[in-house]
């Protein structure tokens, strides 16, 4: 087996880092000016800003707008090196990170460490049905949704194109799958784009008369929340045309409907060519893989139990971080905190610090998640915050919301141009990136998202 050399200017000790996502980014910005080397690895060469990828899936944003180059995030620090690579599994005795075979032998299979912090994130899971994944396609990585956006953009398309009223009426019917944030935030968008945005565009049809159907299996939206602002989020997504169904479990998907079934068993078949999937993640598989490896506690999900500095049990020197892990607190107590970016942000932080910590010979705590509330958007000038202390609706929320998100995206130019296109969409009801191509075009295969 080869190894890549991962030599420092700065210091002997080497620091690997799997993910390039909100953990793994925050960890490595820690780190730049400490006596280490660092060795960046991500089978994608840009950061996403997860939290607005479902803009890109409706068009409001394009990609451009929420991912940044990883290396020119690190092009001015010296002790950090960039690999596009795929990491395929650990060899823990010899302290070395496997890579998938790149096809070329001159390409090393391996990168040794002497501290590795996984942050490889989580896909949505289909709980069990992967043949539901061809035909109910995700909005967590940026290739998906590229996808999302053609395939709703289309099925306006092939509406004005048909002649069937049965025809046009599935082609204009929109499921999302899921009434946490991004579902709740998915339908609302795709209610506003109908009702708003090509309302003036077709000849044959009337974009509002578009259903958008949101489906979620407990009684309310947005469980996290308080059950105030998930009342105010389900009227407000009425308001701009779209129908919360609670209550209600998909029970099948193929390419021409879902089937839904109430509380009461009833079933129904609901004709629809586009369905959005929000519900449900599931951890990278690198979660499992080091269960397996050192013994490790995994739950249904594929989240691995870690101790409460981020560990892996028996391996203080092996650290693991956001939808990939739950926490073994002071107390011996196993948390699972939300799949949300902060928590990533936070571990990835703490990570930073434990390492420069151990390297000066100084303890650290135990990791701490400080909650600082949730915000969700329902469409142009709604939202919902819950900060504990305070909790909003309507405009403050949404204008709350937008301070929030362009504060925490990465780069002057995302963070600029954002702006920008928020204001543009707000006075104009347009939006940026409305361009349809070839799902055939894009590699839709499951990407795990970093954390």
């Amino acid at each position: 087996m080869s190894a890549l050399s991962t030599n420092a200017t700065r210091g002997d000790h080497r620091v690997v880092v799997i993910g390039g996502g909100f953990g793994g980014l925050r960890a490595v910005r820690h780190l730049r000016d400490a006596p280490v080397s660092v060795t960046l690895i991500d089978r994608r060469n840009f950061h996403l800003f997860q939290p607005l990828s479902y803009q890109v899936a409706t068009g409001a944003l394009s990609p451009s707008d929420v991912a940044y180059p990883l290396r020119a995030l690190f092009a001015g620090s010296d002790n950090v090196r960039v690999l596009l690579a795929d990491a395929s599994g650990f060899d823990l005795d010899a302290r070395e990170v496997r890579l998938a075979p790149a096809g070329d032998e001159s390409i090393p299979d391996a990168v040794p460490y002497d501290t590795l912090i996984v942050a490889a994130g989580s896909s949505y899971s289909y709980f069990g049905h992967e043949e539901w994944r061809e035909h109910a396609a995700e909005v967590k990585s940026m290739e998906s949704a590229i996808v999302v956006c053609s395939e709703i953009l289309a099925a306006f398309e092939r509406a004005e194109l048909a002649t069937d009223p049965g025809a046009r009426a599935a082609e204009l019917t929109f499921v999302v799958v899921g009434g946490g944030p991004t579902g709740v935030e998915m339908a609302g968008q795709i209610g506003e784009l109908a009702r708003h945005t090509l309302r003036h565009d077709f000849r044959s049809i009337d974009p509002t008369t578009a259903r958008v159907l949101l489906i979620e299996t407990t009684d309310r939206l947005l469980g996290s929340f308080p059950a105030s602002l998930s009342e105010k989020a389900r009227r407000g997504l009425e308001r701009i045309g779209v129908t919360p169904m609670l209550d209600t479990t998909v029970v099948d998907i193929d390419e021409k409907s879902v089937v839904l079934e109430d509380g009461q068993g009833a079933r129904e078949t609901v004709p629809t060519r586009t369905v959005v999937w929000a519900a449900g993640v599931q951890a990278s598989s690198l979660a499992t893989t080091l269960g397996e490896l050192a013994g490790g506690e995994i739950d249904r999900s594929g989240r691995l139990t870690v101790e409460s500095d981020l560990s892996l049990a028996g391996h203080p020197e092996v650290l693991v971080l956001g939808d990939m892990v739950r926490v073994r607190d002071a107390d011996g107590q196993v948390q699972t905190l939300p799949g949300v970016a902060p928590v990533a942000i936070q571990q990835g932080v703490y990570a930073g610090r434990l390492i420069v910590d151990r390297l000066h010979g100084a303890a650290t705590a135990p990791f701490h998640y400080h909650d600082k509330g949730n915000v969700a958007t329902i469409g142009r000038g709604r939202a919902v915050v819950d900060l504990g202390w305070l909790r909003l609706s309507g405009l403050p929320a949404w204008v709350a919301w937008l301070v929030i998100h362009i504060w925490y995206l990465i780069g002057f130019r995302n963070r600029l141009f954002v702006a920008l296109q928020w204001f543009f969409s707000f006075v104009s009801h347009g939006r940026s990136s409305r361009l349809i191509v070839e799902p055939d075009d894009i590699d839709v295969h499951e990407v795990p998202t970093s954390d």
